[in-house]
């Protein structure tokens, strides 16, 4: 299990219980809980992961943690058995594609963008990597409420997230910052469509930062499950847990 940006393993421990009959491995990612910080990119935190993690492992990844886990679906393909990506997306940033258009007057011409592809404002993210510098505590609290976004639950939402990463150590500066890099230009669009291993994705319909639009634009495969929880937001395994735990349950138990 692969957490989030800003997040730690922790994060996983409401679904201990839920999956006693597995061996299941709660990863820290590199600077985030228990971990160091290691140099380099995505790829530099996947070869890391996969050090550690058992060959015919299933890989969930939640968010950020998905974009990795997706990463190793590709370039590992013979040490992961199957994927599961929680509000996760192969490409986090909204795309705009610009038309310029003649009035019917033609008196001139009128520029029309068009989101191309669903997902966070380039300006979200800038304004993260400026409050970093500023407050760190302040920024991950700011991020967990854009997190429970949407949410009927919010409020104990952003209570139960931040009680379970305060159980670890803060996260390194220096791997949030890495993390919003990969966040903002990692993009596996074209990658994923390699991926052959069973794939279940999650997603919360209300999610404000992976937008349930994208789910259209995903690739699909007699192999690719898609679940939408329609009350949840970003956090599902949070918000909805007990359908969340039905659903990945389902799909393990088709997976055997």
């Amino acid at each position: 299990m692969l957490h989030g940006w800003g997040m730690n393993s922790a994060v996983f421990t409401p679904l201990q219980e839920a999956f006693t009959q597995y061996r299941v491995h709660n990863v820290d990612l590199p600077g985030f809980g228990f971990s160091s910080v290691i140099k380099g990119d995505i790829d530099a935190w996947v070869d890391a992961i996969i050090d550690i993690i058992p060959d015919n492992s299933i890989w969930l990844g939640w968010s950020l943690g998905g974009l990795i886990a997706s990463r190793a679906a590709c370039r590992y393909p013979e040490k992961i058995k199957a994927l599961i990506t929680i509000a996760s997306s192969p490409y986090f940033m909204a795309q705009e594609s610009t038309a310029r258009q003649s009035t019917k007057e033609n008196t001139g011409e009128v520029t029309q963008k068009n989101i191309t592809w669903p997902g966070m404002a380039p300006q979200l993210l800038e304004q993260f990597h400026h409050a970093l510098s500023l407050n760190l505590s302040r920024t991950i609290n700011q991020f967990l409420s854009i997190q429970a976004m949407g949410s009927q639950s919010a409020k104990s939402d952003i209570k139960q997230l931040k009680a379970l990463i305060d159980a670890c150590p803060q996260p390194k500066a220096t791997a949030l910052t890495q993390g919003l890099n990969m966040l903002a230009r990692t993009d596996l669009r074209q990658d994923i469509t390699r991926i052959e291993q069973p794939w279940l994705r999650i997603w919360g319909r209300l999610d404000g930062l992976v937008p349930q639009a994208i789910t259209s634009l995903m690739p699909q495969k007699a192999s690719i499950q898609d679940v939408i929880i329609p009350k949840a937001s970003h956090a599902p395994f949070i918000s909805h847990p007990q359908v969340f735990i039905q659903a990945v349950h389902l799909w393990l138990d088709e997976q055997r």
